[in-house]
């Protein structure tokens, strides 16, 4: 029979960051969010426990851990604060994890360890205005040049990319075109790093989101950008192919940080139930409310056994891209259907801002859409089936 128990260091781990994430990083979350101000002092708190390096190799400044333990991290802190949870899953598994998987040596010597430290932040520069799912959208183009990729184009929505300690953005670029059979043309992407302060690379004002409003996420513009060849991430024309795959590791760490989100809600709801008094007695005596707790605690609980199988499949070296859509979608249903109910445990204060829940509601519909929409996951899981 499988074993559903953490082993004591991941347990200890689970400890020590679910007391952060209570202590540290709950009291100013309301502050930062209706602010939308960047949470430096946590990320530095974060950076000093060792969680930006909990999957990467000491050698190269991590802890020597694995991604599960990521997700175990991610899980805690969503519970309290999706934005800070956001800034940790794309640091990592977005940031730095393509420099880990596909970098040269030199590469990962000159960017990880100011990554795995938490003293710099890097991001992802996929999608476009006409690209994301559709990789053959992609107009930013990057040309070689003397020894140097020039590169122009524009990126959306991009994570991490306009903070003060931002190191680099990895770009997805137009490197070059072939003509197929059927005479249309096929585009060779590659993936190229895009130091934080080039000539020509721009971070355009932030956006104003729904939620996730005290994470940093700006749109990029890349005009006749000037960086080395040696630059370029990986093998020339394998950049979306590899980005696939670092989709498939994120969506694991997603799915985490939803069911910590399903699971906060669930905890807000129980306290208040406890505390709220109608007719009487206590909101938490009456069987609708029960009830509704229940089914919200049964997604979480729900969600979290997808995360566990998709991550065991993942570190034994099993295929897990089925696995990885399968916790990805169920988490962040769960995410959202829960902030919906515990919106309508909490009544009017639902309403109100300064109340967790109403933070979880607006920050948890993203969970159906970045990082691959709920509609990108289920045409994952058919094709899976042979369909």
């Amino acid at each position: 029979m499988p074993n559903f128990e953490l082993e004591d260091e991941y347990q200890d781990l689970v400890d020590t960051v679910r007391a952060f994430a209570d202590e540290v990083i709950a009291p100013v979350s309301a502050r930062h969010d209706e602010e939308h101000s960047f949470p430096y002092e946590i990320v530095s708190q974060m950076g000093e426990m060792g969680l930006f390096g909990l999957p990467f190799p000491e050698e190269y400044g991590g802890m020597g851990g694995d991604y599960f333990a990521l997700a175990l991290a991610l899980e805690e802190i969503a519970r309290v604060d999706q934005s800070v949870a956001i800034t940790l899953e794309a640091g990592v598994s977005l940031g730095a994890m393509p420099v880990y998987r596909f970098g040269t040596d030199e590469q990962k010597e000159k960017w990880l360890p100011a990554l795995a430290a938490g003293e710099k932040l890097a991001g992802f520069g996929l999608t476009e205005s006409e690209a994301g799912s559709d990789a053959g959208g992609t107009r930013t183009k990057a040309e070689l040049v003397d020894g140097e990729w020039v590169i122009n184009g524009t990126k959306e929505f991009i994570t991490n990319s306009g903070t003060d300690i931002t190191q680099h953005v990895t770009v997805t670029a137009v490197t070059g075109t072939s003509e197929r059979e059927d005479g249309s043309v096929k585009k060779e992407i590659s993936t190229i790093v895009v130091p934080a302060g080039t000539p020509g690379f721009t971070a355009e004002p932030a956006y104003s989101k729904v939620g996730w409003n005290a994470s940093d996420t700006h749109p990029l513009t890349l005009k006749d950008v000037r960086v080395p060849e040696g630059n370029l991430l990986g093998v020339r024309g394998r950049g979306y192919a590899n980005f696939l795959s670092i989709l498939d590791e994120g969506r694991v760490a997603i799915a985490a940080l939803a069911t910590g989100a399903a699971q906060g809600c669930v905890e807000e709801s129980v306290r208040y139930a406890k505390e709220r008094h109608q007719f009487g007695r206590n909101i938490g005596s009456y069987q609708a409310i029960q009830f509704k707790i229940a089914r919200m605690q049964a997604r979480a609980h729900t969600a979290r056994l997808a995360y566990y199988k998709a991550a065991s499949k993942m570190l034994a070296g099993k295929p897990f891209k089925s696995e990885a859509a399968i916790a990805k979608m169920v988490a962040g249903e769960a995410a959202m259907d829960n902030a919906r109910d515990a919106t309508q445990v909490f009544g009017g204060y639902g309403f109100m801002n300064e109340f967790r829940v109403s933070r979880h509601y607006r920050d948890s519909k993203i969970l159906e859409v970045g990082e691959g929409t709920t509609e990108v996951q289920l045409m994952l899981i058919a094709r899976e089936l042979g369909l």
